[in-house]
């Protein structure tokens, strides 16, 4: 569990050793207590007994089994002393080692398809927003959470909470970490757009056969499903943005400015959501397209094969019918008892077989269609 304290004076991580409940609010700032969700399970009375220390309220049990629910989609709710926001990361697996727990859910909903899709995880992060502590609940491989917290305590001390390097409030701390995390998936999508790119020109090229169509399937599977989960993060940012046009007016100047940076702040998260889901959704038609052109490559390359077919028969069809007139056993025919009705009956052959080749060449239908 990692506690950091935000002030006008700088940031500072809490000593591991300091019990939680002998944490104190900063003059003029706020805490962050971030924890992994099985930190959270066993700590689970320390945490109340700090959050009612500091906030004067603790969590109630259904947002506690909320921010426990490893399968829980993105949502949002909120009580008259806090919010409590579960956001679905989409972030590559580091391959860290999780709690047994963890890994017995992943392997559940193990994604299928091509490597990107199975290294992208979507394990819930759970938000519970106070006026002046920030808790974060994160799975046990959570690099964003260190990721951020790094590029806190490297940031520059620059005085005045209003410092674009520092977040202002819970909330906008709140917002920086989604935003982080959205961020996240909007990195690995060029590695995932290469990957449906070579199989779009596996899937045109006629001189390969595709067989990869159980991986394909797969892919388009885990496409739709990271629709859903981008569709749920979208209605959790919408549902906070409709609860922060509800919260009492500011008093002050700085308030005021303080709440606007949150709506520009959370309008942004909001359009980054809207670009993932943009980008899987464009990637999910690119798929189903595809393999409809697949299949319609197929079928014209099968209707060019039977017309040649159906053309060759249409020429030799004369042909077998000549030789099946010579080969009936009359005793009178002509041509067969004289020495040249051999060559006669070959050379009226030839000149049919050439003559229909001619018509049909001048009709295209021995062209090949991709000319």
């Amino acid at each position: 569990m990692r506690i950091f304290t935000l002030q006008s004076s700088g940031i500072s991580e809490v000593d591991e050793q300091l019990a939680l409940t002998e944490l104190r609010l900063p003059e003029q700032g706020y805490l962050w207590m971030s924890c992994a969700r099985q930190e959270f399970a066993s700590l689970q009375a320390q945490i109340q007994a700090a959050l009612q220390s500091l906030c004067g309220m603790q969590l109630v049990d259904l947002h506690i089994s909320d921010l426990l629910n490893n399968q829980l989609p993105s949502h949002y709710d909120y009580t008259s002393q806090y919010d409590v926001l579960v956001f679905r990361r989409l972030a590559a697996s580091s391959g860290a080692e999780a709690p047994v727990q963890e890994l017995a859910d992943a392997a559940r909903a193990k994604r299928s398809g091509p490597p990107i899709l199975k290294r992208i995880d979507t394990s819930p992060v759970g938000f519970a927003v106070f006026d002046n502590v920030l808790l974060t609940v994160h799975p046990g491989d959570c690099a964003v959470r260190d990721a951020y917290a790094s590029k806190l305590l490297s940031a520059v001390r620059t005085p005045g909470l209003g410092s674009p390097r520092l977040p202002s409030s819970p909330a906008d701390l709140m917002l920086r970490i989604v935003n982080q995390m959205v961020d996240g998936y909007l990195e690995l999508r060029r590695e995932l757009t290469r990957q449906l790119d070579h199989w779009q020109a596996e899937l045109l090229n006629p001189r390969t056969r595709f067989n990869n169509w159980g991986t394909l399937l797969d892919a388009r599977l885990s496409l739709h499903q990271l629709d859903q989960v981008c569709e749920d993060q979208r209605t959790a940012v919408q549902d906070w943005i409709e609860a922060l046009k509800l919260w009492p007016d500011a008093q002050t100047p700085a308030s005021q400015r303080e709440r606007e940076l949150l709506n520009v702040r959370s309008r942004d998260v909001l359009e980054h959501i809207e670009r993932v889901v943009h980008h899987v959704r464009r990637l999910e038609q690119n798929a189903e397209t595809a393999v409809q052109m697949h299949f319609s490559a197929q079928s014209n390359r099968t209707n060019d094969i039977m017309r040649t077919l159906t053309v060759l028969t249409a020429i030799f069809l004369p042909l077998n019918l000549i030789a099946g007139i010579f080969g009936m056993n009359f005793d009178f025919l002509p041509l067969i008892h004289t020495s040249s009705g051999f060559w006669w009956a070959m050379s009226a052959m030839l000149l049919i077989a050439l003559a229909l080749v001619l018509v049909f060449w001048r009709k295209r239908y021995l062209e090949h269609s991709g000319r």
